[in-house]
């Protein structure tokens, strides 16, 4: 057996040697060198492009545009976005393609046969611009004036509504009302590995890109579609990745370097070309986590039962969908808590509006909405005198509720069990642990510190794989070898699609076949991520991949098996594992069931805030997980101290500033991500392992889990340490230094 036991990752000796190679790395010696060119216009339409200078330049081998794009438009999951921005409407596309919606809109792509003579050549480049009017943030998109989509009706493309039991007879009994309104920022991935790709056409004349993203056979489709091609005549394949967290789940140069490729190839230029993005065009050329404003109510009777809940969600989607509508779903739900709800009413609303676009990015939706909903049960238990675990237990969802969408939940609800081992862990009555003082600016005397301790608590739950009807499924191809008389095989090969993205999918799949198997571990081989050997196992998101992968791997063991008992030498397996259907929520009520499986969490952050300053310092993070099964325990901890260390940043210093369209602090040394003397001092890891139903293994997601509470919990804690609600985020020393003295005066 080894699941459940911790033998080394299988690409740990090539990541901590530096051995692996990742799409940067991975440059052939022939290659021809690109540089994607942006608009640089948040609105504005294309009147004029001039490439004379550019295509006279040194080294120079062709300019990509609009007009080499047969079908100018992609999109996630809805195809409102042009691949290039060009004249006069260029191309085959369902969305208007002269005018640029956003900074970072693709203009051109330049290749030369260097880096320096394509960058050089890019900057001799001349357009000519009519610039339009901006609605620049969902207050001034909200009204229409201006329409980021001109062929639309309206910024407002798409709505949620719940709509459950009576708001105002909810209203009328509760005896406390706790209203606010939550600002949500942004956030960027800040994967190691920036964007990079190498395009070329192979020896059986496919377009091939090989990047790092999330789901190999995405690309291809969107590549496909782009291209009006088969996707059997576009093979897509992964080195490996970086990083990505959601930020690499859309496009971004999987598109354009596969119509350069083939551009490169009509002009009789048989060799690849390359493109390595640099931090900055990173920073701007990708999506970020949606910003949102959120206004909510919540009430409740004197012994803390809730009696309703009531929110507005406006979620700036940016200038193109990515996936905002299905993050506003997450959200949409998540704004109710882990809670029996008797009466709701939830209207949500994604906005579009000339700025960065938002999509993926770990928690999908749900950091932003659990922001909400714990904030306001903290602020519920603090008016009513009530302990903060103890209010949570009196409302705690259970395998028997209806839930915020009147269908039911998927059985093993794990609310009750995560709250139960965090009051037995980290108990509101208990004294807080004696911390060592700190000295936040080295600067200042020491006895100039006044150093106040809090804690804070919060509970969540998170859909595992995807959800509202998106179509959900993967595959895996597994096969026997062996000597014909052999009773069992001597060797297993395991064929997956799965991006291993850092969070160890790879090592677990194969633990998983080797249980499956009956084999040794060392006995399992892979091929991963091409599209070339692998069905489509979906992305790398949603927490999802350990469930569905793992399932798709029973299922392909189970068929080699059967294959082997009748003879069959090598043994084929192949599974395409489906899960329960979901289904989108009744546009009028809310009612559905989006989900098939939740994950559950519940943390307690225990930090000291020096008043005089406003610097904060976490000392200690209890995160408790409900995980069904662990396939993999050292890796599922680094999973959770991983997004406890995201989640620190977002909460603590990370913030992009975003002005007229345009990110003003596109490098590291001025957006600030958490380094090792950041992070919390100390994180207790809790795993329990209440079996999921439908898991392999029991087991159920988890990578998203441990983002999805922190900012409460943080929040809370600031506030049990200094009476001070915040309602917005990051908690820099200057915002917590304002609040505290606002309040003080």
């Amino acid at each position: 057996m080894t699941v459940g036991k911790t033998p080394q990752r299988i690409d740990a000796i090539d990541k901590v040697t530096g051995s692996a190679t990742y799409p940067a790395d991975r440059v052939p010696e022939n290659a021809l060198h690109a540089v994607v060119i942006f608009t640089n216009q948040p609105h504005a339409r294309l009147l004029n492009l001039d490439l004379t200078e550019t295509l006279k330049s040194p080294g120079v081998t062709t300019v990509v545009t609009a007009a080499d794009v047969p079908i100018n438009e992609y999109g996630l999951t809805l195809f409102d976005q042009p691949v290039f921005i060009g004249l006069n409407d260029t191309g085959r596309s369902s969305v208007p393609c002269d005018v640029s919606r956003w900074e970072a809109d693709h203009l051109a792509v330049v290749v030369a046969e260097s880096l320096t003579q394509a960058r050089k050549a890019a900057a001799l480049i001349k357009s000519e611009w009519d610039v339009l009017p901006l609605a620049s943030d969902v207050n001034a998109a909200q009204s229409d004036e201006v329409l980021v989509h001109p062929n639309s009706t309206s910024n407002t493309y798409h709505e949620l509504r719940i709509r459950k039991g009576n708001i105002a007879e909810g209203m009328r009994l509760a005896d406390v009302v706790i209203e606010d309104t939550y600002q949500l920022p942004h956030q960027e991935h800040a994967y190691l590995q920036v964007e990079a790709a190498t395009a070329w056409i192979d020896e059986e004349q496919r377009v091939t890109v090989e990047t790092g993203g999330q789901w190999i056979h995405e690309d291809q489709e969107q590549i496909a579609h782009a291209l009006d091609i088969p996707t059997e005549q576009v093979r897509v394949k992964y080195a490996a990745i970086g990083g990505a967290f959601g930020g690499k789940e859309d496009m971004s140069l999987q598109i354009v370097m596969a119509v350069t490729a083939r551009k490169l190839n009509e002009l009789g230029i048989s060799r690849p070309v390359h493109c390595n993005w640099t931090r900055e065009e990173s920073i701007v050329g990708h999506h970020k986590r949606h910003r949102a404003t959120v206004h909510a109510r919540l009430g409740a009777t004197t012994d803390g039962t809730i009696t309703a809940v009531e929110a507005e969600v406006l979620l700036d989607a940016g200038a193109y969908n990515y996936t905002s509508n299905k993050v506003l779903g997450n959200l949409h739900l998540s704004v109710a808590g882990a809670y029996n709800v008797p009466n709701a009413q939830i209207d949500s609303k994604a906005i579009y509006t000339h700025s960065v676009p938002g999509g993926a990015f770990r928690g999908f939706g749900g950091p932003q909405g659990a922001f909400v909903a714990e904030s306001q049960m903290n602020k519920l238990a603090h008016e009513l005198g009530i302990d903060p675990l103890e209010i949570r237990r009196r409302n705690a969802l259970t395998d028997l509720s209806d839930g915020i969408t009147q269908s039911g939940l998927p059985l093993g609800v794990g609310v009750h069990r995560v709250l139960e081992t965090c009051a037995e862990k980290a108990p509101a009555s208990a004294p807080l642990p004696e911390a060592a003082p700190f000295q936040p600016v080295a600067s200042l005397p020491a006895e100039l510190g006044q150093l106040q301790r809090g804690r804070g608590y919060a509970v969540g739950m998170k859909n595992v794989g995807f959800s509202f009807g998106f179509p959900e499924a993967c595959e895996a191809d597994v096969v026997f070898h062996g000597d014909p008389d052999s009773e069992r095989p001597s060797r297993v090969e395991l064929f997956h699609s799965a991006a291993e993205v850092g969070q160890g999918v790879h090592t677990a799949l194969i633990q998983m076949v080797a249980d499956a198997a009956d084999i040794e571990i060392s006995k399992v081989d892979a091929t991963y991520s091409d599209t070339a050997t692998s069905g489509d196992s979906g992305s790398a998101s949603a927490s999802r991949l350990t469930f569905m992968a793992g399932n798709s791997v029973l299922g392909a063991v189970e068929e080699a098996e059967k294959a082997w008992a009748d003879g069959a030498r090598p043994a084929m397996g192949h599974f395409r594992y489906k899960p329960p259907a979901t289904e989108p929520l009744d546009p009028d009520t809310g009612v559905g069931q989006p989900n098939f499986c939740y994950g559950y969490m519940a943390q307690a952050v225990d930090l000291t805030v020096d008043v005089g300053t406003g610097h904060i310092r976490i000392d200690r993070v209890l995160s408790i997980h409900d995980v069904g099964r662990a396939i993999h325990p050292e890796m599922l901890k680094g999973q959770i101290e991983g997004a406890i260390a995201q989640a620190h940043g977002y909460t603590l210093s990370e913030k992009l500033v975003v002005q007229d369209g345009r990110v003003l602090n596109p490098r590291l040394s001025q957006y600030l991500i958490p380094g090792i003397g950041d992070v919390p001092t100390k994180v207790e890891c809790l795993i329990l392992e209440a079996a999921d139903p439908l898991g392999p293994w029991g087991a159920r997601g988890v990578s998203e889990m441990p983002y999805i509470t922190y900012a409460p919990a943080v929040t809370a804690a600031l506030h049990d340490a200094t009476g001070v609600w915040m309602n917005t985020f990051p908690l820099t020393p200057s915002v917590v230094l304002e609040h505290l003295t606002a309040t003080k005066n």
